[in-house]
């Protein structure tokens, strides 16, 4: 019984980790995108600083998300 128990603990964990890192991925995905747009949409209207740091601030963002995706891959797996 105790191990019926602990089991079904394990798989509420995984499922509340999953369900986070899921919101993450797409709060993460959305903001990369939101850089992208916002590039696009200035254009020249920016600074090369801020083209850069808005570059850098959606390669964060993106590589986020692939983290949060990882996460739950390595968990499906295990």
């Amino acid at each position: 019984m105790k191990d019926f128990v602990n089991k079904a603990a394990d798989a509420i964990e995984d499922t509340v980790k999953d369900v986070r890192d899921s919101v993450n991925e797409a709060s993460h995905r959305s903001e990369a995108d939101a850089e992208k747009e916002k590039r696009n949409a200035l254009g020249d209207a920016m600074t090369p600083g801020e083209k850069a740091g808005s570059l850098l601030n959606e390669g964060k963002n993106r590589l986020e998300a692939e983290w949060d995706k990882t996460k739950q891959d390595v968990r499906d797996k295990t």
